[in-house]
């Protein structure tokens, strides 16, 4: 495959996901939009190699970073924009366990830390919302870890339906 070839796949990858993140500003969408505009990183990783598809990554990062709705942006940055490139070199690890256990340890991190971005630039702690407020807060993070582990699961069935159905006609086209 050419450079300029690769490079334009990427390209069109990296547009694909800002559009799909542009969905973030109707209601409802603002967890499903990243993580959907997350899987076009996978293309490239397929296609071509990872490094190419974190190329696509940084520039539909900084498209995503002037364009996006706040809370997907976030979403985008932290965790599903560069996930299928982080899961695939994790499902390198040939032991099962170890591998869902360093996905779980890589989501509840990044959790962490969109907690904290929002703590600082929003000054809304969940403290504010009384004893509720902790409860519900782990049953939200419970129910996180459950969706992302579906999630991860999807990513997987995805690349496999990708590979049997369309690969073989995009590599017919992009060769």
């Amino acid at each position: 495959m050419k450079q300029t070839t690769k490079i334009t796949f990427c390209a069109i990858c990296s547009a694909l996901s800002v559009v799909f993140m542009l969905l973030g500003y109707f209601p409802y969408l603002t967890y499903a939009v990243p993580a959907i505009s997350g899987l076009v990183c996978m293309l490239p990783i397929i296609e071509i190699n990872k490094k190419y598809a974190f190329a696509t990554y940084v520039v539909s990062s900084m498209l995503v970073l002037i364009t996006a709705e706040p809370e997907t942006k976030v979403l985008y940055l932290v965790i599903f924009g560069y996930y299928p490139i982080l899961k695939a070199i994790i499902e390198k690890i040939n032991n099962r366990v170890l591998e869902m256990t360093v996905k779980t340890v890589y989501f509840n991190l990044a959790v962490a830390v969109i907690y904290l971005l929002l703590k600082f630039l929003t000054t809304v702690d969940v403290d504010d919302f009384g004893a509720f407020g902790r409860y519900g807060a782990v049953a939200f993070v419970i129910l996180c870890n459950i969706a992302f582990v579906m999630y991860d699961i999807a990513i997987s069935r995805l690349a496999y339906v990708y590979m049997a159905k369309i690969h073989p006609k995009i590599s017919s086209v992009i060769k």
